[in-house]
């Protein structure tokens, strides 16, 4: 494994880090927890530090397993969560709102405390704000963040989708180390974006996405089709039309010629993506959900790979017969 550091006063993480959204068993189809099991052992076997997570992966689920499948190794790893997102135990269904609030991300349904209790834990490596909140000033979010911080329950702190003006107002309030951004071959809204300023600030990026939400992972083709329960059935990948019927069948062209361009250079296509992703230093760590111990092997190989300006050149090519991107940030 290679590792990363998160600017120059966070934690060193695992370049490759392991995104739990899936154990929510809510977004992404039916899971198999066992095997999953499999998999976090795997992935901590070989090297993997950073593991993301957040409330709002399966109201709270996603933090329960995790820190169930954990156990005496969670302090092996940089334990990563978010705040910000919250519902209703009573509705039916259970929306998210956006609620940044002192009084949301501590005690709320997926606050702090509830947090710690879920991944079995009395301290958060990184705690980060899922997405902003205008309706709340940053000062207040970023107070409680920095207070948490003071009292040792969470070591450091960052964000997640925030655009360079909010990161530039919350940077001043709190020691921000990183933004956490989808960013993919399919997605480079926030590299055009965003990585500038993080750059100045001193702010890493964490990618999620990484393999356009499966699209890149090599395993879809013309007769895939998704679980009713799975968020990509509808279409959207955070704004972008990218899976949506009339577009789908025009990515997938593009996902055979990359495909071809991996099998060129001797590698699978989740190692090219990969390895495009981590091209960037800004980028402290690329995720990707994994459901099998199998799929943790092959992402290795994405960390011995360096893409030279040819094929960045033949990508970007590639890329350009994608279907719907989409220039403007999700807000």
């Amino acid at each position: 494994m290679k590792y990363r550091a998160m600017g120059s006063h966070g934690p060193l993480v695992s370049a490759i880090g392991f995104g739990c959204w899936p154990m929510g068993a809510e977004d992404y189809g039916p899971i198999d927890d066992r095997e999953m099991t499999l998999a976090v052992d795997r992935a901590i076997d070989v090297g993997v530090t950073l593991f993301d997570t957040a409330p709002a992966y399966g109201h709270g689920r996603a933090e329960t397993v995790l820190g169930e499948m954990l156990g005496p190794r969670r302090k092996d790893i940089v334990l990563v969560s978010k705040c910000g997102l919250h519902w209703d135990w009573e509705a039916n269904p259970r929306p998210f709102r956006r609620d940044s609030s002192r009084a949301a991300i501590l005690d709320g349904p997926g606050g702090l405390h509830e947090q710690l209790r879920r991944l079995r834990t009395d301290y958060l490596d990184v705690w980060m704000v899922h997405w902003p909140d205008v309706n709340v000033p940053f000062q207040e979010t970023m107070e409680v963040l920095v207070s948490a911080r003071d009292s040792g329950k969470v070591r450091h702190v960052g964000v997640s989708n925030f655009s360079p003006l909010q990161l530039r107002a919350c940077k001043q309030l709190a020691p921000l180390v990183t933004n956490q951004v989808g960013y993919n071959l399919f997605d480079r809204r926030w590299e055009i974006h965003a990585f500038e300023t993080c750059r100045e600030l001193d702010i890493s990026v964490m990618a999620y996405g990484s393999l356009a939400h499966g699209l890149l992972s090599g395993t879809w083709d013309r007769a895939t089709r998704l679980d009713a329960t799975d968020w990509r059935s509808r279409g959207m990948a955070f704004r972008q039309p990218l899976l949506t019927e009339e577009n789908l069948p025009q990515n997938l062209d593009v996902v055979d010629r990359l495909m071809d361009v991996a099998a060129r250079v001797g590698v699978s296509l989740p190692q090219l993506a990969l390895a495009w992703v981590l091209r960037d230093e800004v980028v402290a760590t690329a995720l990707v959900g994994c459901r099998r111990p199998s799929e943790v092997d092959d992402n290795l190989g994405a960390l011995d790979l360096s893409i030279d300006d040819e094929v960045l050149g033949e990508l970007d090519g590639i890329m350009q017969g994608a279907a719907g991107q989409v220039r403007e940030l999700p807000a």
